[in-house]
């Protein structure tokens, strides 16, 4: 990369790919999540110094890993603890290489994702470290993702390797038997963050860009990682689908665009083909997946010519094959809405109905409920549900599409 035509930006280019490969063997080796990042911070900060003008070296991680090993080795110098270990970590310095990473690196991104989302850490702990340790961004970055204050967020992240260290959770892979536990936290994190850029819960923006490219990032190391799982594979392949239909989402004017209104010209068909590529892999057994299954609604929505050709009967089945195997409220509410498009509005109300009491907290329920009332006329009880979804918290994007709506729906 060259670093003259724009330094700052090319550094950080480099450092938000390399960063959770360097970080997590630094973790591995230092055994304390503060100390790999503090010496991984005056190794960036060293090449901010250095390679403009000496250029960037032929394999940036290898470098940058060196260096923040010689720093981390200083800093548990300099506090006088754990003489053994930097005995031993000095003994080893000079065979450390500079132009290539050891060939366990991959495997230690597995231990610090699987560390990152331990269950006995609180599920917003668990998103906060997964940003800060393998996405690399700052605390202020992640505080706003998150809407809320730079301190709150260091206090939660500190929290969290706090309770890593004081338990003693092992920076390793589960085994076997507790793999489908722990997996089940590690894709659940990396979903809600893509989710979360997907369609912000608040704030002025409807797609938080960051988020998502963090999200697919994610899911797409596990890919590497784990290239076999059809959770994995679903995972990122829904990612990439969902991902495919984000510039349709928002009009020249910056307002919501429904997905029957999208200018499916605007999809991104990399991200589509991509999608595509990951379900392919998927072997006969994996097809059960709740990711999976997911996975081909969204295939089927992004390879369709139009929303009026989509195959509606298909997306169905689907919906009530995922209910059989993970029922939850939601996923009968987007069953409901496909069959509405499948079989008309009043079949997908009587579906949708019954889910009110489940579901009364929920802000999407009360919007989808609101369409299908004012696709069938009734206008009076279509206002109420907007009314209703506009109480919840939601950025500043859909809720002027909902204000719209409803002005629309009054004004009748």
């Amino acid at each position: 990369m060259d670093l003259t035509v724009n330094p700052a930006q090319a550094l950080e280019d480099i450092f938000r790919r390399e960063h959770g490969l360097v970080l997590s063997s630094l973790i591995k080796t230092f055994g304390d999540f503060d100390v790999a990042e503090e010496a991984l911070a005056e190794a960036v900060a060293s090449a901010v110094e250095s390679w403009p003008r000496s250029g960037t070296p032929v394999n940036p991680a290898a470098w940058l890993l060196t260096v923040a090993r010689r720093k981390g080795i200083d800093r548990l110098r300099r506090r006088r603890r754990l003489e053994e270990r930097m005995a031993l970590l000095a003994a080893e310095e000079a065979a450390w290489p500079i132009e290539r990473l050891d060939s366990s690196v991959p495997d230690e991104r597995l231990r610090l994702i699987f560390t990152c989302c331990h269950p006995a850490l609180s599920p917003e702990g668990q998103v906060a470290l997964t940003l800060r340790t393998l996405g690399g961004l700052t605390t202020a970055e992640i505080a706003r993702a998150f809407l809320t204050s730079e301190a709150t967020m260091f206090q939660r992240i500190t929290r969290t390797k706090n309770k890593i260290r004081l338990a003693g959770i092992p920076y390793q892979v589960p085994s076997s038997e507790q793999l489908p536990l722990r997996m089940e936290s590690v894709l659940a994190v990396v979903y809600l963050i893509f989710n979360e850029g997907y369609s912000s819960m608040s704030g002025s923006e409807l797609v938080r860009v960051d988020l998502c490219q963090e999200g697919i990032r994610l899911a797409e190391m596990l890919v590497g990682l784990l290239s076999d799982d059809p959770d994995v594979l679903g995972l990122a392949a829904l990612c990439w689908l969902t991902e495919a239909r984000r510039p349709g989402r928002i009009s020249s004017s910056g307002e919501l665009v429904l997905l029957a209104d999208h200018d499916r010209s605007m999809w991104n068909r990399a991200a589509i083909d991509r999608g595509l590529r990951l379900l392919q892999q998927v072997h006969e057994g994996g097809s059960a997946s709740p990711y999976v299954i997911q996975a081909r609604i969204a295939a089927l929505h992004s390879t369709s010519p139009s929303h009026a050709a989509t195959d509606w009967d298909a997306i169905v089945e689907l919906y009530r094959w995922l209910y059989q195997i993970k029922p939850s409220p939601v996923v009968a509410l987007n069953h409901a809405a496909a069959v509405s498009m499948a079989e008309g509005e009043s079949a997908g109300l009587a579906l949708m109905e019954p889910l009110a009491g489940a579901l009364a907290g929920y802000q999407p329920f009360h919007a989808a409920r609101g369409e299908l009332m004012a696709r069938s006329g009734r206008h009076s009880e279509a206002a109420e549900s907007f009314r209703k979804a506009l109480t919840f918290p939601i950025n500043d994007v859909e809720r002027r599409h909902l204000a719209r709506r409803l002005s629309e729906i009054e004004s009748r």
